[in-house]
């Protein structure tokens, strides 16, 4: 069970997805808009937040930033459930920092196995012993990460990704590949859109030219590689 937080101006969503993560048997809290649900968050840190863009006052994409920015929040996963479900719109929410995007209207049942994806990655993350490859070092047991001993701020999600492919490094890991086991989705769910937006922010942290990626690299057709060594910076 998880402590889950809704944040949506239109109580009828609210009560819907209420209903569905109830019957999975989570506990829900809810806020009508951005400021009310970042003060209860300070309350009572929750382990997903559900949350809308289009909201008066601090809207979603605000909230969201200052979760990230937040030490007390900044580790918490972040599902976007809105109306705003353009391509450009899912780019924009990504960046922001969200772990993950579904467009309304939803059906209720693919979000009840997106927020099991999402709390299985973060909340069943491996606690075991620091792993170090080449510059980079990984702490499951605080979510840590570190580069050329340099602190890198990460999402859990962006962890997790990192985490699998540097467990994995030298091979080639499809898409397809890192959405079952990274996010848990089902075979031939094709969300790759998902998988291509989190490489992104990952290289933006972790790459010194993102634009010519050294850590993280496309194979064309088939996938990614890790290809960390102990080089130094440059």
């Amino acid at each position: 069970m998880a402590l889950i937080m809704v944040v949506d101006d239109d109580p009828g969503v609210i009560t819907l997805v209420e209903r569905g993560l109830k019957e999975e048997g989570h506990e829900i809290i809810t806020a009508g808009h951005g400021v009310q649900a970042l003060r209860i968050m300070q309350e009572r840190r929750p382990n997903l937040v559900i949350l809308d863009i289009i909201m008066p006052g601090t809207n979603g994409l605000e909230v969201c930033e200052r979760m990230r920015r937040s030490p007390g929040l900044c580790e918490v996963p972040i599902l976007f459930l809105t109306k705003k479900d353009e391509i450009e719109d899912r780019i924009e929410g990504l960046k922001a920092g969200a772990d993950d995007y579904l467009g309304k209207p939803f059906d209720l049942r693919e979000l009840q196995w997106r927020v099991r994806a999402i709390l299985r990655s973060t909340l069943e993350i491996p606690k075991d012993a620091l792993l170090s490859v080449g510059p980079l070092s990984l702490t499951p047991a605080t979510l840590g990460a570190k580069l050329w001993n340099k602190p890198v701020g990460l999402t859990p999600v962006e962890f997790e990704l990192l985490y699998y492919l540097t467990r994995n490094v030298g091979k080639v890991i499809s898409s397809d590949q890192l959405l079952q086991e990274v996010w848990g989705y089902p075979e031939d769910s094709r969300n790759t859109a998902l998988v291509r937006m989190h490489i992104m922010n990952l290289r933006a942290k972790i790459e010194p030219d993102p634009r010519h990626p050294r850590f993280i690299k496309t194979v064309t057709r088939h996938g990614y590689v890790a290809t960390f060594s102990s080089e130094e910076e440059d």
